[in-house]
């Protein structure tokens, strides 16, 4: 006897217009913590701000946009088609019994339109409106606090300078939840109180935390610290975050600020000031001064999740402790008189080292997310690094100009850790 397959209902996707590449990596991550998956079936056009997703709950479609910063909203699609004449017999072919509970005669309601790359007057929102009178409302509109919320959304394409007279794609849905863009203001790195020349941006560091697939109690560590950017973001979801870099000054908020008009870093210039700015200081384990490419960790399987952004020469150089032989001309001294000793640190010998690491450390499962500098000329799906242990999950790039990028990598521990 076969057990019957779960059922699904259609969900539209409304997706900000930004970090194309990240969209899709970030939906189908956080879709597997919430207990599902992409199946073959989404209606998903990859640069679209509109996707339709087969979701088996609504409750699964919440906890998706609990944690989305890529996505606008989502809806529980009652129709769709390329036309008005498609868009309203689709609505006509939705089964009744499955929009009643939804307008009941007791129960409020209003309608809004979405139209994206268009602007509609009043006049013609109200028509397109009033066109959808053969719908079965019996409740009441309520404008500024109705109980339900219906959309009509309508796509006129990617063209600004190209812009059809009728959309190419129009949808008729409810509204479920909002993702959470706002995070993306109320963590901006112009607001926070300890940042340096590499912070990463707010919007950046939670979709890293969610291609991570971060959740509550996860143990999440950084190997290239810095100021701790990465670790509010893991903190925010519930996560405990620790960290190691080799810069004394950085992780004790010493020396020269990176903001301008400010010469030296104030006393509570430190990660645990940044997490305590969010309320999120119970979260945080601690930072140590460490080189990452020497191991300080007991051996096991330690963390859930390894999030970082490793230096690469553009703003921070790369380096590494060493030997008064390796180099006698680089010691540095902190304002308390900390002493070290540093050499170069090569880039493949930073990622070599990083995957070696995330191989033993991760638990099964786990995730390493990481940025990857590329020369574009020169690039290849090959010069991605690899491990035996570790299975690459997505490949997102972000562009910093017409020669050079980077790319987000995502891998997941998908086998023990032997020494290969």
């Amino acid at each position: 006897m076969e057990l019957a397959a779960p059922a699904f209902r259609r969900y539209l996707l409304l997706l900000a217009q930004e970090h194309l590449e990240f969209r899709l990596p970030e939906i189908s991550s956080l879709l597997s913590l919430c207990g599902g998956k992409f199946s073959g079936e989404q209606e998903i056009r990859v640069n679209s701000p509109f996707w339709i997703l087969n979701i088996p709950s609504e409750e699964m479609a919440r906890g998706l946009m609990k944690r989305t910063v890529c996505a606008k909203s989502i809806f529980e699609l009652w129709g769709h088609g390329r036309s008005e004449g498609e868009l309203y017999a689709s609505l006509k072919n939705y089964p009744v019994d499955k929009m009643l509970p939804y307008l009941q005669s007791d129960s409020t309601y209003k309608v809004h339109i979405h139209t994206f790359n268009k602007t509609l007057t009043q006049a013609q929102k109200i028509k397109k409106i009033d066109a959808l009178e053969f719908l079965p409302f019996k409740g009441k509109v309520n404008l500024k606090n109705p109980e339900h919320i219906f959309w009509i959304l309508e796509d006129y394409g990617m063209n600004p300078n190209n812009v059809p007279e009728e959309p190419f794609h129009l949808y008729f849905g409810r509204w479920i939840a909002d993702g959470q863009r706002e995070l993306i203001e109320s963590y901006s790195v112009k607001k926070r109180h300890f940042i340096g020349n590499t912070s990463m941006d707010a919007c950046l560091s939670f979709i890293m935390a969610n291609h991570g697939r971060v959740k509550p109690n996860d143990v999440v560590y950084d190997p290239f610290v810095g100021t701790g950017g990465l670790l509010i973001s893991s903190a925010h979801f519930g996560a405990y975050v620790c960290g190691t870099d080799i810069d004394y000054n950085t992780i004790h908020g010493l020396g020269k600020a990176s903001r301008k008009n400010q010469k030296w870093r104030g006393p509570d210039e430190n990660i645990r000031a940044n997490l305590r700015q969010y309320g999120l200081e119970k979260y945080y384990l601690d930072a140590l001064v460490a080189d990452s490419s020497r191991p300080i960790w007991r051996k096991g399987m330690l963390f859930d999740a390894i999030i970082t952004d490793p230096p690469y020469g553009i703003r921070e150089a790369t380096r590494r402790t060493g030997s008064q032989k390796e180099a006698v001309k680089s010691v540095e001294r902190s304002t308390e008189n900390h002493i070290f000793v540093s050499s170069n640190y090569h880039l493949s010998d930073i990622f070599f080292d990083l995957l070696k690491f995330a191989a033993e450390y991760l638990v099964m499962g786990g995730r390493l997310v990481y940025w990857l500098p590329i020369y574009r000329p020169e690039y290849t799906e090959e010069i991605i690094p690899r491990h035996p242990c570790l299975k690459l999950i997505s490949n997102c790039e972000q562009m910093l100009s017409s020669h050079t990028s980077r790319r987000l990598i995502t891998m997941e521990k998908v086998k023990e850790f032997k020494c290969f």
